[in-house]
């Protein structure tokens, strides 16, 4: 296994047991506590998405026999994720409503005339403010998905095209390994030659000289 991938997953996991006790005494809180705890939620949230993402990524850079059981944990700690977003979504949304509703009737009891239909109204609106707010958390969580996807993807072509030069990277090494030895095979090839002819050129001159002793004394 990856001493990375291990020690993100310590993390997480430490991080997880501490989001789950705060989100537990969440709807319990109002006004600034409630603010604050949920602001601590949000951030923890964050850092944990952000360690799973490289969780993800370390476990595609590794070899295929281990890559597919980190991935298979990984997709545990996704699902462990989601579903403590979706508690801290359900303690705030259940805190929103008790204090939505000590409100209105804190103004009702003040002033049941008009001003329990001003209090609608402005909670009509901060409703439509906090849906609108929401869409837009959706949509930038999306797109930073997507991009998480789009690194992924180039990350693993990377990979690839990594392997690829190591590979073309040992043929050059063979092929200059390769070309050392013919190199020298063809330096011996030229030294022999090179005496062959030496020899041979002894041997005519010899031969001419025998002949030219014969001719001498058939002459004479």
């Amino acid at each position: 296994m990856s001493d990375i991938f291990d020690g993100y997953e310590r993390q997480y996991c430490e991080l997880s047991t501490n989001l789950s006790r705060k989100c537990a005494t969440l709807s319990a809180l109002s006004g600034e506590q409630k603010k604050q705890k949920l602001s601590e939620l949000n951030a923890g949230l964050d850092e944990a998405e952000s360690l799973i993402r490289r969780m993800d990524l370390e476990a595609r850079s590794l070899q295929p026999s281990q890559k597919s059981a980190l991935l298979a944990k990984l997709r545990e700690y996704k699902s462990d994720l989601n579903n403590l977003k979706k508690d801290v979504k359900k303690s705030a949304a259940s805190s929103d409503y008790i204090s939505s509703r000590d409100e209105l009737l804190e103004a009702g009891l003040a002033n049941s005339g008009t001003a329990s239909a001003d209090q609608r109204q402005r909670l009509l609106m901060s409703t439509d403010r906090i849906n609108q707010t929401g869409d837009r958390i959706k949509d930038s969580k999306r797109v930073m998905l997507e991009t998480e996807e789009l690194g992924v993807s180039i990350l693993q072509d990377l990979h690839q095209q990594r392997q690829t030069l190591l590979h073309a990277t040992d043929t050059l090494h063979g092929v200059d390994d390769n070309l050392g030895k013919s190199k020298k095979i063809l330096k011996n090839m030229a030294n022999r030659m090179g005496r062959n002819k030496f020899i041979m050129g002894g041997l005519i001159a010899l031969l001419l000289v025998v002949i030219a002793v014969v001719l001498y004394f058939k002459l004479r």
